[in-house]
């Protein structure tokens, strides 16, 4: 549990937004920013977001759904949301625990996710729900 990010305090109710404003979040986080980590599978690598999770009860679209694009890949579980005007990645339906939500801790206000020390990597180029049943 983060509370607190270069003195930014983490609200329990933190609103987040894509770089220019059309996509509004507001994000229920009452215990701060959880398990934040990166992802090195195809599409985490190349948006090398900070990500942490959330239920899906815990995230709202409060202003610009309509300017949400949703890309998906693979096994199209996992559903993917951009702003379709400046294209950040603001949160993800996760493939790993579909009850949640992904979200990029950049797109907190207020929070820079570079100072958040000791970020993981995930390993998802290798995700279990890739195995081979047994």
């Amino acid at each position: 549990m983060i509370k607190q990010v270069d003195g930014v305090q983490v609200l329990p109710r933190h609103r987040a937004s894509c770089h220019c404003g059309a996509v509004e979040l507001e994000l229920e986080l009452p215990d701060g920013i959880v398990d934040p980590r990166r992802c090195d599978c195809s599409i985490c690598r190349r948006k090398g977001a900070v990500v942490a999770s959330v239920p899906l009860a815990g995230l709202h679209v409060v202003k610009g759904a309509e300017q949400l694009k949703l890309y998906q890949f693979n096994t199209r579980v996992a559903r993917h949301y951009f702003c379709g005007n400046c294209g950040i990645y603001t949160h993800h339906q996760r493939r790993s625990n579909p009850e949640q939500y992904g979200y990029n801790v950049g797109c907190l206000e207020g929070i820079n996710p570079l100072k958040i020390d000791g970020v993981v990597t995930e390993d998802g180029v290798n995700h279990p729900s890739d195995a081979a049943p047994s």
